[in-house]
C-alpha cells in the first residue's frame, strides 16, 4: 500500500475523531448509533482499519456531518 494511503486513512480518523469529540459521544455511544463495538470505532480513529462507505455514511449521520467532511 502507498504511503500516501496510510497518511490519508490516519487523517481521516482525526477527522472521525474530532467528529465525535464535538457531538459530544463516547466510542462506545457512537459505535451503538452506527451498529459497531466500540473498539471498531477506536481502529478506524487510529487508522488500524479503514472504514468501509457504508460506515462512513453510518458515522456521518450520527455525527450530523456530510460524509465529505471526513473524507476530504
Amino acid at each position: 500500500m502507498p504511503d500516501w494511503v496510510a497518511a490519508r486513512s490516519r487523517e481521516i480518523g482525526e477527522r472521525l475523531r474530532a467528529g465525535r469529540r464535538n457531538a459530544g459521544l463516547t466510542q462506545v455511544q457512537l459505535g451503538e448509533r452506527v451498529g459497531r463495538d466500540h473498539r471498531t470505532i477506536h481502529r478506524w480513529e487510529y487508522a488500524e482499519r479503514i472504514p468501509n462507505l457504508v460506515d462512513l455514511l453510518l458515522i456521518a449521520d450520527a455525527l450530523g456531518v456530510p460524509a465529505a467532511d471526513l473524507v476530504r
